[in-house]
């Protein structure tokens, strides 16, 4: 299974303004492209600091008609990288209490930006997709069984396990490969299995003090 990572979901070529932008000119960039905040990146395209609609509003009585996104911003800039999974970036916007996070590539050059909604995608995905893939993916190539082997229901992203497998030991396992589903809400298995192992291993355990 691969998890969608941030470079999957983010939106490329993010909008940015430089240090040395005027305030006046970032109000309607936000308007334009439907936008919270937006990056600041110095002359090589490094984010340094965060201009949001707060950061205008709420303008330093210093920072007058002639102040700049250098002025305004949030520095530094919290940042993400491509390889993350979706998890660590909605983590890192819970910690910070962001709701953006502009992208970096091994250089620590702005290449996209991720944000709430980007994250939300993964909760929308049809229960359909979900189904599919717990099918193809968790049942046939990891647990090597038929797709058909195992009844698998998916209402909201609630899924629900029904059928057999060949050991106890893994039930637990099917349900923890299916709670990993990008979509995923909660998972509620039925199932049953040919041979306890469990039994079979404490028994070995006893035998063997």
């Amino acid at each position: 299974m691969r998890h969608r990572s941030v470079s999957d979901l983010m939106t490329p070529t993010a909008v940015s303004v430089r240090t040395g932008t005027p305030s006046e000119e970032i109000a309607p960039l936000l308007v334009e492209y439907g936008i919270t905040a937006v990056p600041v990146v110095d002359d090589q395209g490094r984010p340094v600091g965060v201009v949001s609609e707060a950061d205008l509003l709420h303008r330093r009585p210093s920072a007058g008609p002639g102040s700049s996104a250098g002025d305004l911003m949030t520095s530094p800039a919290v940042v993400a990288q491509p390889e993350w999974n979706a998890v660590r970036a909605a983590r890192t916007m819970e910690r910070h209490k962001i709701k953006r996070l502009p992208v970096i590539d091994g250089t620590g050059r702005l290449i996209g930006v991720i944000s709430r909604s980007d994250l939300l995608q993964l909760f929308l995905r049809r229960d359909q997709a979900i189904q599919e893939e717990i099918r193809e993916d968790v049942v046939g190539r990891t647990l090597g069984l038929p797709p058909s082997a195992l009844t698998v229901d998916v209402t909201d992203g609630k899924v629900t396990l029904s059928g057999r497998v060949r050991r106890r030991s893994l039930v637990p396992v099917v349900v923890r490969l299916c709670e990993g589903v990008d979509g995923v809400v909660d998972v509620t298995g039925h199932l049953g299995f040919d041979l306890d192992d469990n039994e079979h291993r404490a028994a070995h355990t006893t035998t063997s003090r």
